[in-house]
């Protein structure tokens, strides 16, 4: 694992959008399954101590992904996300709301765009979030940050995990 891969993290409140990459030393089929199957993500996508779990997920343009983040005192927090693009291997976008457990959306929600690139072995992902709300945003924005930076680096750690095998 090289030590010097690539994190940048930007948020731009005039446009609403927050700015994600991040490259990864693995290789970009590794990569965009643990970003698109349900087992893979449920390993990954919560920051600790939280885990996730996901209800079901049709990864299909209309389908759908329902999940929690449960903490440790078994709190859930749900969400749902609806798969707007599909491009295999390159790009897919998706919305997203937070939701209570009978799938009805808090909104508004959040449009996500996430592309895909390998060079060397190297595998880069780019995320653009656009926040219907700039209320929303702003409210998230701190924790956000830090839950989604622990929850890159699970997904760091299960990679070089699944890349050993």
């Amino acid at each position: 694992m090289t030590n010097e891969l690539l994190f940048d993290f930007t948020v731009d409140k005039a446009a609403q959008t927050v700015s994600i990459t991040r490259e990864f030393d693995a290789e970009l089929s590794l990569v965009w399954d643990a970003f698109t199957k349900q087992e893979l993500l449920d390993q990954w996508m919560a920051p600790a101590p939280m885990k996730a779990r996901t209800k079901y997920m049709n990864f299909v343009v209309g389908g759908k992904r329902f999940y929690a983040m449960i903490g440790p005192d078994g709190m859930e927090k749900w969400a749902i996300q609806q798969y707007t693009s599909i491009t295999p291997k390159s790009n897919f976008k998706m919305h997203n709301a937070f939701a209570d457990e009978h799938e009805n959306p808090e909104l508004p929600g959040s449009e996500w765009d996430y592309n895909f690139s390998e060079k060397d072995g190297i595998t880069t992902v780019f995320i653009r979030i656009y926040n219907e709300s700039f209320e929303r945003m702003e409210r998230l924005m701190d924790g956000f940050r830090a839950g989604f930076t622990m929850t890159l680096k699970n997904l760091e750690e299960l990679l070089a995990k699944l890349s050993a095998k």
